[in-house]
């Protein structure tokens, strides 16, 4: 038995690249701590400021996972949430909302349009959003 195990160990290729992130928020300073937080936990980080350039890098980009805050210029989080849903070649990505909208209606409107995880930022640690998005990337 240790020899088949040691056999699969041996022939173990790692992933082609790091897991994308594309971090879509408006606020500097705060883009750039979860910025240097997930490029040194490994992660391919990709910033953009507003739901529109979110939408273009979703395509061209082609991340593993969507952390999309909700209020934003041009097109609200919501929206990309669910135009990303309703999209054949983004409909599978994985989405965490992390947003400063507490209210219990805001994170029923982004289950019902499909979020995987609704975060709030005045609730959660950066610590405890890389291990969500960790979490969730490892069911893929």
């Amino acid at each position: 038995m240790s020899t088949q195990t040691n056999e699969i160990d041996q022939n173990y290729t790692a992933p082609l690249h790091p897991k994308r992130i594309l971090l879509v928020e408006d606020d500097d300073a705060l883009a750039n701590v979860y910025m240097t937080r997930l490029q040194a936990e490994g992660f391919d980080v990709r910033r953009v400021i507003n739901g529109e350039d979110a939408l273009a890098s979703a395509l061209s980009y082609t991340p593993d996972l969507v952390l999309l805050d909700v209020m934003m210029p041009k097109v609200s989080g919501f929206d990309v949430l669910d135009i990303l849903r309703n999209t054949p070649e983004t409909r599978n990505l994985k989405i965490v909302m992390l947003t400063a909208l507490s209210q219990e209606s805001d994170r029923a409107r982004a289950e019902s349009l499909g979020v995987d995880d609704y975060l709030i930022k005045s609730q959660v640690v950066i610590a405890d959003v890389v291990d969500r998005i960790k979490k969730l990337l490892e069911e893929r």
